[in-house]
């Protein structure tokens, strides 16, 4: 038998939690589906400063803990549970989960989208040790040290421009000879002082005991491999990765319309082109993918979820 609800929200990072705080203060009974970790890659950030009003040591875990938090004070309920199947079409849609069928008026999908990560030695187990995605969130972390960038696209030598008010020198690393960005951007990297373009070379290692301290560079004209060791004073460097995300949208393929690459489809009003279906959070067309971002498009979804129930329901 089927459990049914107002609103389902699938994923609970930013998104998904702000949804489910402004859904169920509305009165709406909802249901947050998460198949792993309540924070999704908020919470995995070491900290999370650029958040207005965030709590007294703002790690990502804590931050995160604090929206499950105020969504369950105003009785949203969340769930440890896979989804498998949706069906979107219709008055009632249809969740499938591995414990069996929820159903319900609306649907916002909140599953986020990750990082594209480099398969190479030493990279996952010195993520949040000198590696980042982000330069945003971790940028003051590097003040004063040496930081590579890896990717040459728009968004990497925008992250490079940016590292440089922190970092002693921002070294940009790029399987291609020439960054592939607008000119604009690239003549700002390229007049900077402090930027340094390492074009046909790549990463093949990150090196260090518990903190990044060496990574392994590759250039693909000549082949020679060699090593980048941070400054004995520093102790470390920074290293830093823009090459693309994933999104968690590979469930949602064929019944919501989305890019080429993945992304669903929405304005700033989060409406997807199915009724009573809406998206927020990383997984939705947008520039700028940050906490704050996210947590907006959350409220966004769940009042417009809300005026969709009101105007088909009552």
């Amino acid at each position: 038998m089927s459990r049914h609800y107002d609103v389902i929200i699938i994923g609970s990072g930013p998104a998904g939690l702000s949804a489910a705080l402004y859904a169920s203060r509305a009165k709406l009974s909802t249901l947050v589906l998460e198949k792993s970790k309540n924070g999704g890659q908020a919470a995995i950030t070491h900290l999370i400063e650029n958040y207005p009003g965030a709590v007294e040591d703002p790690t990502g875990p804590r931050v995160t803990a604090r929206m499950v938090e105020q969504a369950k004070s105003f009785g949203a309920e969340i769930k440890q549970d896979e989804v498998l199947n949706v069906e979107l079409e219709g008055d009632e849609k249809v969740v499938t989960c591995v414990s069996g069928d929820y159903t319900a008026k609306t649907v916002i999908i909140a599953t986020g989208a990750s990082p594209r990560k480099l398969d190479a030695p030493g990279i996952k187990e010195l993520e949040s040790k000198g590696i980042s995605y982000c330069a945003t969130c971790d940028g003051d972390f590097f003040e004063g040290l040496d930081v590579y960038v890896v990717g040459g696209a728009n968004s990497a030598v925008e992250e490079a421009l940016f590292l440089t008010k922190f970092a002693r020198k921002v070294t940009i690393v790029y399987r291609r000879e020439n960054v592939r960005c607008e000119k604009v951007t690239a003549e700002k990297a390229k007049n900077n002082p402090k930027i340094e373009i390492l074009g046909n070379t790549v990463v093949t290692e990150a090196i260090g005991d518990g903190i990044l301290e060496a990574i392994r560079l590759k250039n693909l004209i000549t082949g020679e491999e060699y090593v980048i060791e941070a400054d004995e004073e520093d102790g470390t460097m920074g290293l830093f990765f823009f090459i693309g995300y994933i999104p968690q949208t590979k469930l949602f393929e064929g019944k919501v319309e989305m890019t080429e690459d993945g992304y669903i489809k929405a304005g700033e009003d989060t409406r997807t082109n199915v009724d009573g279906v809406f998206v927020a959070g990383d997984c939705r067309v947008k520039d700028i993918r940050q906490v704050v971002t996210a947590v907006s498009d959350g409220a966004v979804a769940a009042i417009r979820a809300e005026k969709y129930i009101a105007e088909k329901f009552e």
